[in-house]
């Protein structure tokens, strides 16, 4: 059986100090379960104040939102997967939307970020998803498996099995308004079925999680599919009370 995953995205919110607080806060409502596993990625200028207000004793983890490819060099701004392994993260985001629409974050580049994590231990959350435009157009499953297949080329089946998918409807991202349950198992389930086809049985121990207005109102109904292994979380998990509650809901959950 699968563990879930619920993963905390801050994106560009919190100072380093801000940052601590949320954990002290975290700390004291984090549900304590064996059946999830749990992720803090603050930006990256509070990376190093999260991991030294951790103890060995907390539930959750340190994440990073993106990685540079190389190890290093003159790459202005950028961060590697090396510098991430020495602040103590054990996860890395790769190939959100935000840094697909926003600055034009290609296919290429997301495999080329997924190999730079591996290489450096740390496991990808590679993130997939249509936009409304793509969606209403129907082709939300072509652009999916166009960005999977691309994005993890070249893996063998060992590596896979260390990635987490994250599907991330464009259109649900921010805005309050969810993929539908139903919605969101298809595509899970469908993604689920690329990697069978691609890398065969391996599929059964991928984490397919979603990602896109998830809340403590809709997250446990979605937590019931059979496909569905977690979540990204954006905006909710800005409020450790509210983030506990996924959590929450995410271990009282079965398949």
């Amino acid at each position: 059986m699968r563990t879930r995953l619920i993963a905390g995205n801050w994106k560009m919110h919190k100072t380093a100090t801000e940052a601590v607080e949320f954990v002290y806060e975290f700390r004291k409502v984090v549900p304590i379960s064996p059946t999830i596993d749990i992720l803090l990625a603050p930006p990256f200028v509070s990376l190093y104040a999260v991991q030294q207000a951790m103890t060995t004793d907390d539930r959750f983890a340190l994440a990073a939102q993106n990685l540079h490819w190389e190890a290093e060099g003159a790459f202005t701004g950028e961060i590697s997967g090396a510098m991430l392994q020495a602040l103590g993260c054990s996860s890395v985001i790769v190939g959100h939307s935000e840094r697909r629409q926003l600055f034009s974050e290609s296919n290429e580049e997301v495999n080329k970020k997924v190999k730079a994590a591996l290489k450096h231990k740390l496991l990808p959350i590679v993130c997939v998803g249509e936009t409304l435009e793509e969606r209403e157009a129907g082709h939300t499953q072509a652009i999916v498996k166009d960005q999977l297949i691309k994005g993890l080329s070249g893996l063998d089946v060992e590596n896979i099995s260390t990635i987490t998918i994250a599907y991330e409807p464009v259109w649900a991202i921010g805005t309050g308004r969810a993929a539908t349950v139903e919605q969101a198992e298809e595509v899970h389930a469908f993604l689920r079925s690329i990697v069978t086809s691609e890398w065969g049985s391996v599929a059964q121990d991928v984490r397919i999680v979603y990602g896109g207005s998830v809340s403590p109102q809709n997250a446990e109904a979605l937590f019931h599919c059979t496909d569905i292994d977690g979540a990204l979380v954006g905006k909710a998990c800005l409020d450790p009370t509210s983030f506990a509650s996924i959590c929450r809901l995410a271990a009282q959950a079965s398949y």
